[in-house]
């Protein structure tokens, strides 16, 4: 080969060794060598990347293609740079070469290919200021995914002006915007891609206006509330029914997973209520424990971009534990990410994409064969999960506020501001009173962080559904419990002041109980209720020590 082109493959494999996202088979490179000969080409740069990846068309040569184009493009990062200085005069964006566009949840893991293509507006002044509108928005943290829809509704607006034969950003003006109106709803699409095109629109122009870009637009060039119509009311709910639950949810079914990273995620969406987008984006170390050593999944949320976290029972935190073991046994440098991208994926810290876990959601769907009530195939989304599990909650009454903070939602709708109130008043109640586990140990919760409004869930859940007769209940709400009663031998049971009376009448009908038994030689049982006992002992002990402790504060004061 030319030396040039040489040196240009000798850069790109030791980039790829570099990044530790892939090994390079030799026969790949030996392949992408002839590919490169073939072309008679004395660098890679001479073809550009659309013509490179036309030979992939058939493919045959896929892989070694994409190795060519990926090391093209590592020499064009050396000649040209990455930044905004080098990208911005392209037509086509390519946002992996952005600095400053990631969010926190992905900050350490390298970006995948995205493009915007402004080539699609075919109006220069346009794209000019499409340009500068979508950099100012993804240097301010916009998603990647919003700036599609923002570029969407700019490509939109501008096959809208040529079909009207308006060519400059003076002409328009509301009457145009209103034709511009019925356009959108006459195309294709739901009502978000519509609601998108005419919110994006509407912020453009807002953009153009405060930065001064262009003081030719005229100030009725704008919509209001009222252009974009309501959202239609849902005729059926997302949730998924029981029927359909209990095979998802079946051991036998879930057994059948060729992937655990797969089985997994399901687990987690089900019980968790989390969305995929949260789930992959999970870190390695991703537990939270409380003062009573209650497992919580500490999370980023996607959506509203924050940490949080939602208590889970301990049979998730051991699945959870023994994936971690699977993926130190793979990559035993560690990887960061709970849930890294099975192939492709050297260093581990490449996550798995929410697209790949969906194809083997619908590959386990198939298998399993899950049919609704009526018999037919069930296709569902990892978002139904969610609205199962808080419907879930609600039906077993839990109150509105708990199952929002759960969900982590930032608000809800008037009754949600009431029960906010209410939730704030029972606890700030809950938080004053003294409780005690059955080690006779006080309980206290954590402050107003993920952890703490989490863990206030898990209380609050206790106290709402279950009424016992000398205490609460502290198991966590993705967990049933076969017993009626209270069982004073449970880690997770929790009790106050106000039980005292049925504490010391328990205790004082398990000692006859263990008089008896011993009497009659029933030692399995008195040893039982000797542990009851035990129990009882250590919360009543503490119990009056802190009521007493209470009534000399009181008297001091």
């Amino acid at each position: 080969m030319p030396r040039q082109l040489t040196l240009e493959f000798q850069y790109g494999l030791q980039c790829r060794a570099d990044a530790h996202r892939r090994t390079t088979p030799p026969r790949i490179v030996m392949q992408a060598i002839r590919l490169a000969r073939a072309a008679g080409v004395s660098s890679l740069l001479d073809l550009t990347e659309e013509a490179w990846r036309h030979d992939a068309a058939s493919g045959r040569v896929r892989e070694p293609v994409l190795f060519l184009i990926e090391v093209r493009d590592a020499v064009e990062v050396l000649r040209d740079g990455a930044g905004w200085e080098s990208e911005y005069p392209r037509d086509v964006w390519r946002l992996e070469r952005l600095p400053g566009i990631t969010t926190p949840a992905t900050a350490t893991v390298p970006r995948p290919r995205v493009r915007l293509h402004f080539e699609r507006i075919d109006q220069p002044w346009l794209r000019d200021l499409a340009k500068r509108w979508l950099r100012l928005r993804l240097t301010s943290g916009l998603s990647t995914t919003a700036a599609h829809t923002g570029l969407d509704a700019l490509v939109c607006f501008g096959g809208f002006l040529a079909h009207v034969d308006v060519d400059r950003l003076a002409d328009i003006d509301r009457p145009l915007l209103e034709r511009h109106l019925a356009h959108v709803a006459s195309q294709p699409g739901g009502h978000g891609l519509k609601k998108g095109r005419i919110s994006s629109l509407n912020l453009f122009f807002q953009a153009i206006r405060q930065h001064r870009w262009d003081d030719s637009l005229q100030g009725t060039a704008a919509f209001y509330p009222g252009d974009i119509p309501p959202e239609p009311a849902a005729t059926v709910s997302r949730r998924l029914a029981e029927h359909v639950m209990a095979q998802v949810e079946s051991e036998e079914n879930l057994d059948r997973w060729d992937n655990p990273s797969g089985r997994l995620i399901t687990l987690i969406l089900v019980r968790g209520g989390l969305r995929i987008s949260s789930v992959i984006c999970l870190d390695f170390d991703c537990f939270l424990h409380d003062g009573q050593g209650a497992p919580y999944l500490r999370y980023f949320n996607t959506k509203m971009k924050r940490e949080a976290a939602v208590p889970i029972d301990e049979e998730l935190e051991q699945a959870i534990r023994d994936h971690q073991q699977r993926v130190l046994e793979r990559w035993p440098q560690g990887t960061g990410v709970l849930f890294p991208r099975p192939h492709a994926n050297a260093s581990g810290r490449l996550r798995m994409s929410d697209g790949s876990y969906r194809q083997m959601l619908r590959r386990w769907l198939a298998t399993c064969d899950i049919r609704d009530e009526h018999g037919r195939p069930v296709h569902l989304t990892p978002h139904q999960w969610r609205h199962t599990f808080a419907c879930r909650l609600i039906n077993r009454d839990v109150p509105q506020e708990v199952v929002r903070v759960l969900l982590d939602h930032e608000s809800s709708r008037m009754t949600a501001h009431y029960a906010r109130i209410t939730d704030q008043t029972v606890r700030r109640r809950w938080e004053a009173a003294m409780k005690v586990n059955i080690k006779g140990e006080r309980v206290t919760l954590d402050g107003d962080g993920p952890l703490g409004q989490a863990q206030w869930a898990k209380t609050r859940y206790g106290v709402a559904t279950q009424t016992l007769p000398n205490g609460y209940c502290g198991l966590p709400v993705q967990k049933t419990c076969p017993h009626a009663n209270a069982c004073l031998t449970c880690p997770v049971f929790l009790t106050g002041p106000e039980f005292l009376p049925e504490l010391k009448e328990q205790r004082t009908r398990t000692l006859t109980l263990i008089d008896n038994a011993t009497g009659c030689g029933h030692t399995r049982i008195a040893e039982m209720n000797q542990q009851v006992a035990d129990n009882l002992d250590r919360m009543i002990g503490e119990l009056e020590d802190g009521r007493d402790e209470g009534e000399e504060t009181a008297d001091a004061g």
